[in-house]
């Protein structure tokens, strides 16, 4: 005897050709449903395996960058069963005209894990406070989240703590994240960045600063940058003055605690401010720090003795250093804490900020910081690849990092070692600074320092800051994951190594000299990857003289494949596709050239080749092999698609079975189980006990129709208790009239319960156009605790 179960229902993904969409519960079924959605989004939905994705997760959009290609790259976060999922990030790329590029995902394997946790919040919550050094003012909440950092995903709490640090000067949010099973504290990070008219600064001489007129004063506020403001917090730790002066004229280029002395710390925090603004607009197109135009605000004199400077996600701060003598407003200081911001904005989170990954994220502020000095190009405190030189904050006059050489400090790696990870952040970061600094200045006594190569790897020469700058930025805004890292093993794709080879690939062409510089530069610091070898002799390049076309079905196209000497003698050349569906015809003529002469393709489609658009991978093989991918869209022949909201006969059931078919009593009125809408519905499943049912109807989809849209409400029960093993189970699937199964649709499990109906949407592709197919639901229970698959108000409709 069936009997109900409290309810519940998530939003799944298909796979392969078909896609699905979730809606809300309460929306009313469609009757002329919308196209679906192009590029990333489209992809996104077609195939959540490119990204490690499973049916329980969902997915938002953080950020989309489209290159004057027209080529998009559409940045994702992800949430796993409504839980967030740290690391979980991902970018997919898109071609100009949509289709699929790749994919940068931080994942090593889709997640399997269960949601429910073992210790408690109040637990979690001990542990983290235990782990906080200082005063605590407040304690958020544990957030019971999914930790995918490592590549791996396991549940986990994250507590926040907000206080001070012990010198009861320096503020901190903490965040200590706690593993939900075992009460293992997993690891902790600090969420504010520390350093360990004409104005006469104190590090960078005699500057230009824009300030902004309030009557007969003048303030330290740019309007030309967003209003970036700097203030005065009069060495308290708690209020601020913007700072003003009456001439205009700001600081005496020596550090004061009265008058205009007192504006030159000033003065060197809004230059910084400025010139880091200046860098990424102008060097990058990035506009500002966040992105949108806004300024940074920045705080200077903070505190007593206060020996540091930091970024808190909003606005930069600097003390006085030991003695309130020496204020930490160097430019490569400023420019570093406000890279953060950048790294913070453009990657979900920020690179995450422990590892491998965090050290890329400390190099990353450690190489623009560098660069803003260069742009920036002060006599008085010109670029060098040092670290915080100016500020002295070691008390013996040395820099706080070396990016020629970083083990000079006494602490950071210059090398890559399997030790690099287990390093605090700024130590770990040794490795790609020497990256960069190989990459631009090259190897060996150089004007800057001398670099020593890892092992046995070569000498180099570098390509110059003006390329380097360009490959590091492109690759972080681009490719680089919240959790990449230098190695990695399990995914050696997500590695910073990959990611600038493929920036390099962007901007200067695959096995260019600067793609060769970028391999030799990690190589370098012992860094390896498997990348493939660029040939050095009798390579080419492939190209098309149109990279996409259309045609009627049953029609010729024919295009133009050249090839041109990059390098070595010329060679014979062979041509061939792949991804022809059946029925085309290629034909080369002629089926082989020498290097630097012309094919022709002629690409003949089937007459009954259904309207879509068709990727044809063309091929040229000698001695090395090169391809290119051609886009050819099959257009309507003209046949109107006629506008059918519904296909399916008796869609709610209300006449009884038939035309369905199926197991005996799937479909009547039922008390425990009520229709969505008018008294009838089909119940599969709910026996508790071994059981399938089975429901099932067959239609002729009407021909000349782009896309076919299948829909209906589902109502998940279970007394299944387990959050992680999947007991009973509906396949909803689409067969052809000999019994074959084209495609599942999706597969529910008692997994997927939740309260109420819930509608569920999905896309046939435009193959199936005049096809007889048969929509089928396949309920399957185990021997015992019952779960219900309860359905109504199905649907097919064409588009």
């Amino acid at each position: 005897m069936k009997r109900s179960i409290a309810a519940v229902s998530a939003a799944l993904l298909a796979s392969g050709a078909l896609t699905c969409l979730a809606t809300a519960a309460n929306a009313a079924a469609p009757t002329a449903p919308a196209p679906g959605p192009t590029g990333a989004a489209a992809i996104l939905r077609a195939d959540p395996g490119a990204v490690k994705g499973t049916a329980a997760e969902s997915y938002q959009m953080h950020s989309s960058k489209v290159d004057a290609s027209g080529a998009a790259h559409t940045r994702y976060t992800r949430s796993y069963r409504g839980l967030r999922v740290y690391g979980g990030d991902f970018v997919i790329h898109t071609t100009p005209s949509g289709g699929y590029a790749g994919s940068s995902v931080g994942l090593s394997a889709p997640l399997t894990l269960g949601t429910t946790a073992r210790v408690s919040a109040v637990s979690a919550t001990k542990a983290a406070r235990a782990r906080f050094s200082g005063k605590i003012t407040s304690t958020r909440a544990p957030e019971l989240f999914v930790d995918a950092s490592s590549g791996t995903g396991r549940l986990a709490w994250e507590t926040v703590l907000s206080g001070w640090l012990p010198d009861g000067q320096t503020p901190s949010r903490l965040h200590v994240i706690t593993d939900a099973t075992t009460g293992a504290v997993l690891g902790s990070y600090d969420e504010i960045e520390t350093v360990a008219g004409t104005g006469n600064s104190l590090h960078s001489g005699s500057v230009s600063i824009d300030t902004t007129s309030a009557g007969s004063t003048y303030l330290m506020i740019d309007a030309a940058r967003g209003n970036g403001s700097t203030c005065d917090m009069n060495n308290t730790t708690s209020t601020c003055t913007t700072v003003s002066d009456a001439d205009n004229t700001w600081g005496t280029g020596a550090h004061g605690s009265t008058g205009a002395a007192r504006q030159t710390a000033a003065v060197d925090a809004h230059y910084g401010a400025a010139k880091t603004f200046d860098y990424y607009k102008n060097t990058h197109g990035r506009n500002g720090i966040f992105g949108n135009g806004a300024g940074v605000p920045s705080r200077v004199h903070y505190g007593r003795n206060f020996d540091n400077a930091f970024w808190d996600g909003s606005r930069m701060t600097y003390g006085d250093n030991i003695g309130d003598n020496r204020p930490l407003i160097s430019l490569d200081v400023a420019a570093h804490e406000m890279s953060h911001g950048v790294t913070d904005n453009v990657v979900p989170g920020g690179l995450t900020y422990d590892g491998e990954s965090g050290g890329i994220n400390e190099a990353t502020s450690d190489i623009f910081g560098n660069m803003v000095e260069f742009y920036a190009n002060a006599p008085a405190d010109p670029g060098d690849y040092q670290v915080g030189e100016k500020v002295d904050i070691n008390g013996d006059g040395t820099p706080l990092r070396y990016m020629y050489n970083p083990g000079l400090d006494g602490a950071s790696d210059t090398c890559w070692s399997t030790n690099t990870k287990n390093k605090d952040v700024h130590f770990s970061s040794g490795v790609a600074n020497h990256f960069y600094f190989n990459l631009a200045e090259g190897t060996g006594a150089t004007p800057y320092g001398t670099s020593p190569v890892c092992g046995s790897a070569p000498a180099m020469a570098g390509i110059g800051r003006a390329k380097a700058e360009k490959i590091w930025f492109r690759a972080l805004d681009v490719y680089f994951t919240s959790n990449t890292s230098y190695v990695n093993t399990s995914n050696p794709a997500n590695t910073a190594r990959a990611y600038t080879l493929q920036a390099t690939t962007d901007l200067y062409g695959k096995c260019s000299v600067e793609y060769k510089a970028v391999r030799a530069a990690w190589t370098a610091v012992n860094v390896a990857g498997n990348d493939p070898a660029c040939v050095t002799g009798n390579d080419f390049s492939l190209s098309l003289n149109e990279t996409s076309g259309e045609v009627f079905p049953g029609s010729t196209k024919t295009i133009a494949v050249s090839t041109a000497l990059t390098a070595g003698a010329s060679h014979t050349v062979s041509f061939s596709t792949l991804g022809m569906p059946a029925g085309w015809r290629a034909t080369f003529n002629p089926g082989s050239v020498q290097t630097g002469n012309l094919t022709t393709l002629s690409i003949a489609t089937a007459a009954t080749t259904p309207p879509g658009v068709y990727p044809v991978t063309i091929t040229g093989s000698g001695a090395v092999s090169h391809s290119a991918v051609y886009t050819l869209t099959i257009k309507d022949t003209g046949r109107p698609c006629p506008a059918i909201p519904q296909v399916l006969a008796n869609p709610g059931f209300e006449s009884g079975i038939p035309p369905w078919t199926g197991t005996s009593g799937v479909v009547g009125s039922f008390s425990a189980q009520p229709a969505r809408s008018g008294t009838r519905n089909a119940w599969l499943g709910g026996y508790g006990s071994t059981h399938t049912d089975t429901l099932a109807q067959s239609v002729a989809l009407p021909a000349g129709c782009v896309s076919y849209t299948v829909g209906f409400w589902l109502r998940i029960d279970s007394a299944e208790t387990t959050t992680d093993r999947a007991y009973d189970t509906l396949k909803v699937q689409v067969v052809s009239a000999s019994g074959a199964v084209l495609g599942t649709l999706a597969t529910y499990s008692n997994l997927d319960k939740t309260t109420g109906y819930s509608q569920r949407v999905f896309e046939l592709p435009s193959s199936y156009a005049g096809q007889t197919v048969t929509l089928k639901f396949t309920s399957v229970e185990d021997s015992s605790l019952k779960t219900s698959f309860v359905l109504d108000d199905t649907w097919i409709a064409t588009s």
